[in-house]
């Protein structure tokens, strides 16, 4: 796709597409899904394991810009970011700007990273530029983030008495509270405790194409949270990224860590 040009209904006519973007066939805007991948490993299971039809992969290396204070031009001077905007095919705007989203190329925006703290950073940027930079894309559905599994479970073969649960089988689990879950389960079905082997991954680059496929990008079993906001509540919507991604903000961080350190999830 190195070099692809792609109409753009912009003053500048033709944008030529990002030549990591690993694109897809299909011109089905509906049906086409852009990840935008955690790391060139990562990104290379992900173009080995994705539908080519309408799955496209767009790696990202190391860590985004924290846009939560910069003005557009300094985004677009990013080249991750401006890689992800032509991709897209949406230029930067605030919630103020009246833009529309003809140029868009892909109904999900997805993005991919691993299941641990770094991943959540990164996640956390990419999600302050979409909310900052491409407000229009959030409110209208389009962004979703990928719940990669942070371990699995191999459970062997059982016998006959095993509730007719006795061919070998895989179970993927979200984090601890999953896991603990899952293991309950397998007890309450009798499967000898320690028969089962429990294997922890350490990111997304360590799945091969089909387990990546299996567990996070195929839309018959993977699990996505849609990424959306109400215009109403934009205005504590920017209040709580301020306050999460602000450098000005460490005081007031540190405070709202304290408060909320048991809960998983910012409401935003």
């Amino acid at each position: 796709s190195k070099g692809k040009k792609v109409e753009r209904k912009k003053s500048s006519g033709i944008a030529t597409l990002p030549g990591k973007l690993v694109d897809c066939a299909s011109g089905d805007v509906t049906r086409n899904e852009l990840f935008l991948v955690e790391g060139d490993s990562a990104g290379g299971s992900a173009k080995e394991a994705r539908d080519k039809d309408t799955q496209a992969v767009l790696p990202l290396r190391g860590k985004v810009l924290n846009t939560m204070s910069k003005d557009s031009r300094t985004v677009l001077a990013n080249k991750e970011l401006q890689a992800i905007a032509t991709a897209i095919g949406v230029d930067p705007h605030s919630s103020e700007e009246n833009i529309d989203l003809n140029g868009l190329r892909y109904g999900k925006v997805i993005v991919m990273t691993d299941a641990d703290v770094d991943g959540g950073h990164i996640q956390a940027l990419l999600l302050t530029f979409f909310f900052m930079h491409a407000p229009r894309l959030v409110e209208r559905g389009h962004l979703y983030v990928a719940q990669p599994p942070l371990y699995k479970v191999e459970v062997p073969a059982q016998g006959k008495g095993s509730g007719g649960k006795g061919a070998a089988r895989r179970i993927y689990c979200l984090d601890d509270d999953e896991l603990e879950e899952a293991l309950g389960a397998l007890k309450k079905e009798k499967v000898k405790e320690g028969a089962w082997e429990i294997s922890r991954f350490k990111g997304l680059g360590e799945m091969s194409p089909e387990q990546l496929w299996e567990t996070t990008m195929n839309p018959d079993s993977r699990r996505l949270v849609r990424m959306v906001f109400d215009p109403k509540e934009i205005k504590k919507a920017r209040e709580t990224f301020e306050l999460l991604m602000d450098s000005g903000e460490a005081e007031g961080r540190r405070n709202w860590m304290k408060q909320h350190w048991k809960t998983v999830e910012a409401d935003i």
